[in-house]
């Protein structure tokens, strides 16, 4: 026993020895390529793999943004993004008489695909975009009111088309207070909204999913471009499929009803300057989400998908993306179990995040 003892604390000694040195050789690497921005380029000159998955989806996103434009889609990100330039241009206080002269040619030009589109086969696309398109440059043009030649002929040329929506309201207005929700019903909801983890073994409605997604899908994005997708699966074997891929549900992946990849799309962007959009916008849309949900009578845990290659490589092969397409996160969906716990999770206090008027 005592030679045993012996073995055990040579065997924890080397551990600590070995942990100790690798921590004091990663921080001597780390304090002198992390000094300076050229000696961190040096750095990713050799260690390029640790980025390398995400430098080539932007490349090829912005290759495949060029690439769509003529395409037929169900959803034109470029004539989003120039649509709602137009509502940004149209609301503004005071407003130009003369504006959006340097990219209003493009927009039509965007608009006449999508209105062919739409006229040769309606199911094709979203209606309802190529409507929104309609309604937002109708109302450019009516509140364009100074005399410029490129207006003017983009005018001349968006009059020409055919195509007529079935609604003209989807324009700029005033906001409403359509809620009657106070800041202590928000605040319950808040603290109701618990990462979990132990769920009945009962059927996700997909209905309550789509309805929840409805919620989520009014959160904010860059230019309006909604840059992800959400992949729902509720078949048990492809849900275990899924679930067993991250290293955040270890442990309670087998008892998950439905689970849900969120996916950012790369190549909505023309620009590196936009590659974390998609981060961002589809954290927003999922966190709107799982609010849904919680009104639903549903639970959820979001599960953090780290950018680790060889998880990476599982997760396009068993979802068939793209390059270009990111996974941002998962989540589990279910109705929570009674007798599951969830962790505390304190948070921390509002004055160690929050500052105001603080410049450095």
């Amino acid at each position: 026993m005592l030679k045993k003892l012996k073995t055990i604390a040579t065997n924890l000694l080397a551990i600590t020895w070995i942990r100790k040195t690798y921590e004091l050789v990663n921080r001597v690497f780390l304090e002198t390529f992390g000094s300076s921005r050229i000696l961190a380029h040096f750095f990713y000159m050799f260690a390029f793999l640790a980025f390398n998955r995400e430098q080539a989806g932007v490349l090829r996103g912005r290759r495949n943004y060029y690439r769509n434009k003529n395409q037929d889609r169900t959803s034109r990100v470029e004539l989003r993004r120039n649509i709602h330039r137009l509502e940004k241009g149209i609301i503004m206080m005071p407003r130009r008489d003369v504006f959006a002269r340097d990219y209003i040619t493009e927009t039509v030009e965007f608009y006449e695909l999508a209105a062919r589109q739409c006229s040769i086969d309606p199911n094709s696309l979203e209606t309802s975009e190529v409507e929104w398109a309609h309604n937002v440059l109708t109302e450019y043009f009516r509140v364009s009111t100074g005399t410029d030649p490129v207006v003017d002929a983009a005018r001349k040329r968006f009059s020409e088309l055919t195509y007529a929506p079935a609604t003209m309201d989807k324009v700029p207005y005033a906001k409403k207070n359509l809620s009657e929700i106070s800041y202590e019903q928000l605040h319950e909801l808040s603290m109701q909204r618990r990462s979990v983890r132990w769920f009945e073994q009962k059927a996700v409605p997909r209905e309550l999913v789509d309805k929840a997604l409805i919620i989520g899908r009014q959160a904010p994005t860059a230019c309006n471009r909604l840059p992800y997708e959400f992949r729902v699966f509720d078949d048990p074997e492809m849900v275990k499929t899924v679930a067993g891929l991250p290293f955040g549900a270890a442990g309670y992946a087998q008892n998950i009803p439905t689970i849900i990849v969120v996916v950012g799309k790369l190549e909505s962007y023309f620009s590196p300057r936009d590659r974390h959009a998609i981060y961002i916008d589809s954290s927003l849309a999922a966190m709107s989400f799982m609010y849904g949900l919680e009104t639903l009578g549903l639970s959820s845990s979001v599960i953090n998908w780290p950018d680790f290659e060889p998880l990476e490589a599982k997760m396009q092969k068993t979802l068939g993306l793209d390059v270009t397409d990111r996974v941002i996160m998962l989540i589990a969906v279910g109705y929570a179990n009674p007798d599951g716990l969830v962790p505390y999770s304190q948070k921390k206090e509002l004055d160690t995040f929050r500052s105001y008027n603080q410049l450095r």
